[in-house]
């Protein structure tokens, strides 16, 4: 006769196996502390803030010089740094359960508007004014936008298509996620050499002789530069090299949007203050206000 053995069911092996399934997930994310969030909110809030302080001044500004491409890189500036204070933010969804496809959703806008600024103001540069025409500013979004669609499309697929940890920032072992990047820190980063080079050889006179451009352009080029090494060194998990990545990219949330408006939004609003004094003061002058200083 056949022993019959019988299987009974052990709440203690239950709890354990769920407790140590917990434990399993919970270690696949990786939470940013308080101090790391705090570290990327409060630049980018204090951005917004400074921006805001002075939009009514600065929309009357837009309004009066009439510029089409000047107007839309500002309300993309705007939405920029929206897109940028949020993730920062929301740094904790990297390691909430459920949040992981918002987190992706968030990167990706984040990703593509500060690209589209990047693309857009070589752009509008390259126009050797700030032109105000509706078909210079169609040109300009168009090429910009074929570019950003372009990489949001891949990085959507490889994030959702192929599960590639583009945004994540726990996982530093993935071919694909160190891939992408340096890629991208690549293409990037000839763009800006190829800048400088024509402003060096005979071919200067096609760029515009804006100082702040080449500054601009110089200074990007070691930021991306830097980042390619990162991600060269990332690719090989060298330790220094996923830390000068994370490095670089702090800065870049908290100090990029910034220095686009100081280098060339700020010109512009300057300039539309000497533009305007110099009016009232014509409009004084013709009225005979200064005729008693000659007399």
């Amino acid at each position: 006769m056949a022993n019959n053995h019988n299987h009974t069911f052990s709440p203690v092996s239950s709890i354990t196996d769920v407790g140590l399934q917990s434990v399993n997930q919970s270690s696949d994310y990786n939470c940013h502390g308080v101090l790391y969030t705090a570290a990327l909110s409060i630049p980018a809030a204090l951005f917004i803030v400074y921006i805001g302080f002075y939009l009514n001044k600065n929309v009357k500004k837009l309004t009066h010089r009439r510029s089409h491409v000047m107007i839309a890189y500002y309300l993309l500036l705007w939405l920029s740094a929206i897109l940028n204070l949020a993730w920062c933010s929301l740094q904790a969804w990297q390691c909430a359960p459920g949040k992981e496809v918002s987190w992706n959703l968030l990167s990706l806008l984040t990703e593509s508007g500060s690209l589209c600024l990047e693309i857009s103001l070589i752009a509008f540069l390259l126009q050797e004014n700030y032109a105000t025409g509706l078909e210079t500013l169609a040109h300009t979004f168009m090429i910009s936008g074929l570019i950003v669609g372009v990489d949001i499309l891949l990085k959507a697929i490889f994030v959702f298509g192929f599960g590639v940890p583009l945004f994540m920032d726990g996982e530093t072992t993935h071919g694909g996620k160190w891939g992408m990047w340096t890629f991208d820190e690549l293409l990037l980063t000839c763009t800006y050499g190829y800048i400088l080079f024509v402003h060096y050889s005979k071919w200067r006179d096609k760029l515009p002789p804006r100082p702040a451009f080449y500054n601009y352009a110089v200074i990007m080029f070691m930021v991306h530069g830097t980042g390619l090494f990162a991600c060269a060194l990332g690719v090989s998990s060298v330790g220094f090299g996923i830390w000068l990545y994370s490095f670089i990219g702090i800065c870049y949330h908290t100090l990029y949007l910034p220095f686009l408006y100081i280098t060339f939004l700020a010109d512009f609003f300057q300039e539309e203050d000497l533009l305007l004094d110099n009016a009232y003061y014509s409009e004084m002058r013709d009225a005979g206000f200064f005729d008693a200083d000659w007399e």
